[in-house]
């Protein structure tokens, strides 16, 4: 048998590599579309394991072409070779350790190339502020807006953050996403990928409520750092009766009720706190 040298700057092709997808996300806070193009490096960091099934060619030996699922403990079987542990490994990581194998006295060079025909099943839990909240079964390279997405999206009470339980080496690890720049400011780096067994929860955003002499009162959402007068802001502004002057919050302190009085319009305000805007009678 016998191989041909790779031509300079050639790389390892597999399945999917190419992937486009755009994800409709409908959301209820005045952004009616969102669509968000999925970068090819999410199949190429894609780890192989148990249930794959892949193709190996290797260039002008067709006679050990293997088309196999890889089965519970991460092995394959190529001709010449025997069993191949796979397991954990990218494809181009696959691709470098059978060519590596091979050419370790049965062939000159080897060109070697593993394409995913299917991906394994495997399973995340999402909860918390989504409209299907559960276990979901995803095949194949899967974001955690593709996740919500399939989940049925986010509802209108969503937080700006999320929480991903991630299992690692025996260990449990906490992953923290920063939701509000994911799908506001369009910060993909918090677009984590899925792995399986991972569990996921959306946060509720804190509930303010806005009363008196603005045009909408309300519940709002509270994010960070709001102030009194973005609140406001939100409730639609002032009526022209409204005493600015001597706007109140009422805020649950330990337990008990407490007032606080003419506050100031840049005050940070805490969920549930209730701005009251009184009526001006000058």
């Amino acid at each position: 048998m016998r191989s041909l040298p790779r031509p300079f700057g050639t790389r390892i092709m597999h399945g999917r590599s190419t992937l486009l997808l755009n994800l409709l996300l409908s959301l209820s806070f005045g952004i009616s579309l969102l669509i968000v193009t999925v970068h090819p490096s999410n199949a190429a960091e894609y780890l192989l394991g148990p249930g794959d099934v892949i193709r190996i060619t290797v260039y002008d030996n067709d006679d050990l072409r293997t088309e196999a699922r890889i089965g519970a403990e991460g092995v394959i079987i190529m001709p010449l070779l025997g069993p191949v542990n796979l397991s954990g490994m990218t494809v181009d990581h696959a691709s470098d350790h059978i060519r590596a194998l091979l050419a370790d006295g049965y062939i000159i060079n080897p060109q070697v190339n593993i394409f995913i025909q299917e991906f394994r099943s495997k399973k995340a839990v999402i909860l918390g502020s989504i409209n299907r909240p559960g276990l979901i079964e995803i095949r194949g390279p899967v974001t955690l807006l593709e996740l919500i997405s399939q989940a049925g999206g986010l509802k209108d009470d969503f937080g700006e953050k999320a929480t991903i339980k991630r299992l690692e080496n025996g260990k449990d690890h906490v992953i923290q996403v920063d939701l509000k720049s994911l799908i506001e400011g369009g910060v993909m780096r918090e677009n984590i990928d899925i792995r399986d067994g991972d569990t996921i929860y959306v946060g509720k955003a804190g509930m303010c409520y806005v009363t008196g002499e603005v045009e909408s009162p309300n519940a709002y959402k509270c994010s960070d750092q709001m102030t009194v007068l973005k609140l406001i802001t939100l409730a639609g502004g002032f009526t022209g009766k409204a005493s600015k002057s001597k706007v109140r919050i009422v805020r649950m302190v330990d337990g008990a009720e407490t007032v606080l009085e003419n506050v100031s319009l840049d005050m940070t305000v805490r969920p549930d706190d209730v701005i009251v805007v009184p009526e001006s009678f000058f």
